[in-house]
């Protein structure tokens, strides 16, 4: 009977109802209503999402009411070809179609609490560094209001339709530069800077206040379990298991969570800070 009664918690706390999950990146679906209903579902209480503007702007405060669900909205900075870069959704990041947002305009809208951090930062799928100077304004506004800048690192999904991008122009090594400039930036690398984990690593140590996001590492079906495994055990060798969040990058979330519960040498303590305390501290 103690037995049985064990593992009936044990079911109950891995549920999506009792699971608390702070999904640091994520991307808006055209069916928002199914989309808040799954994130609900499965324990998400917050999220950070990147999309087009007209998806964001479908992120609003009636759906977190009715879901329990706060959406955090970020902004994609640079836009090539003036299309969110995602399975050739061919929507527009911004209204006007444009590549680059007006700086005044995005000052502007973090002004009205329409954007609450700058990402995903898509220098890489234009093909130049993530501390290219033409960042350096939007880089001095999330600063000055001390917001988030969430940078894609990693290899491009499928059909992206951005010929300039460049893989390394990923490399977390180049982000010092602007580190240096902007000491009081608050960033994320999402994809915890793979395929440049041993440099991202060495980047953490030397910058307390950089943090990364696990998206598309813990997909199995993009990365195998084993080397999952590894690369999480590098960071928490490294002593980095205060800066490392949960995220989906639009993957299915079970599959996703499970990755991380299967992980044995992360303790329970370990995998609330990935799951939400990590995020929580980041982003607020």
């Amino acid at each position: 009977m103690r037995y049985f009664v064990i593992v009936t918690a044990l079911l109950i706390s891995c549920s999506g109802k009792d699971r608390k999950i702070f999904d640091a990146h994520l991307h808006g679906d055209p069916d928002l209503e199914k989309q808040f209903q799954t994130l609900h579902t499965s324990g998400v209480y917050e999220a950070a999402v990147s999309s087009g503007w007209e998806i964001q702007q479908g992120f609003g405060i009636e759906h977190n009411q009715v879901s329990g669900v706060k959406i955090l909205h970020g902004l994609f900075i640079p836009c090539p070809l003036g299309k969110v870069p995602y399975s050739q959704q061919k929507r527009a990041c911004y209204e006007n179609g444009n590549e680059w947002p007006e700086v005044a305009w995005v000052e502007q809208q973090i002004k009205e609490k329409k954007i609450n951090f700058m990402g995903e930062v898509l220098t890489q799928y234009y093909g130049i560094s993530s501390s290219d100077t033409l960042m350096y304004p939007y880089y001095a506004l999330a600063e000055k209001y001390n917001i988030p800048v969430g940078l894609h690192t990693g290899s491009a999904g499928p059909d992206h339709g951005c010929p300039d991008f460049k893989e390394e122009m990923g490399n977390p090594l180049l982000l010092q530069s602007t580190l240096n400039k902007f000491p009081k930036l608050r960033v994320w690398l999402m994809h915890a800077g793979a395929p440049f984990v041993k440099e991202f690593i060495e980047m953490m140590k030397a910058n307390p206040g950089l943090y990364a996001d696990i998206s598309v590492l813990n997909n199995p079906v993009i990365i195998p379990p084993a080397d999952f495994s590894s690369l999480m055990k590098s960071f928490i060798d490294a002593g980095l298991e205060d800066r490392l969040m949960f995220g989906t990058d639009n993957a299915d979330i079970e599959t996703t969570t499970k990755a991380i519960e299967q992980l044995e040498f992360v303790s329970a303590k370990q995998k609330e800070k990935l799951f939400f305390k990590n995020a929580e501290r980041f982003f607020h």
